[in-house]
């Protein structure tokens, strides 16, 4: 599965919406669910440990977007962030069979930031907690299956 890059007007759009949304949710953490790491890896290091983590948890790497390259594309300096959009087919096939409405909130979103050391954090929301607003229990039975995953992938990309 090959990631969607956002590049041109699009990629300026969508860069420009994820640094508003940025600002405006800066306390992610008052989500249910939501989990911010640490790292001592750079910002670059850090996001191809999330695409190799993935990889090797079998899911697939959906799309990416980052506000920092469109920025940069336009010869402006940002702080480094890239979301990567993470799920798989088959889990998208339950999704949809347990609660159509539930399909806006797929795939994942992984957000990696880059710190003002140098270093990068992982920010996530656990599956179960995205998808708690929806009374569907087959939907939770998948969620609860995702989120060992995704604590796997966040673990081994910060890992050592």
């Amino acid at each position: 599965m090959n990631p969607i890059k956002f590049d041109g007007v699009r990629g300026c759009v969508f860069a420009l919406a994820l640094c508003v949304a940025h600002s405006v949710f800066a306390d992610t953490a008052a989500l249910p669910g939501t989990h911010t790491l640490a790292s001592k890896h750079s910002f670059s290091t850090l996001v191809s440990r999330v695409e190799a983590a993935v990889a090797q948890q079998k899911m697939g790497l959906v799309a990416t977007a980052s506000a920092s390259a469109g920025a940069a594309g336009r010869g402006i300096k940002i702080p480094g962030n890239t979301v990567l959009m993470v799920f798989r087919n088959d889990y998208a096939v339950r999704m949809l069979q347990a609660s159509v409405p539930a399909g806006i909130e797929a795939p994942i979103r992984l957000y990696v930031i880059e710190n003002p050391d140098g270093t990068a954090s992982l920010t996530y929301r656990t599956p179960s907690a995205v998808f708690a607003p929806y009374p569907s229990d087959k939907l939770q039975v998948m969620a609860t299956e995702l989120d060992p995953i995704f604590e796997r992938i966040t673990r081994d990309a910060i890992g050592g």
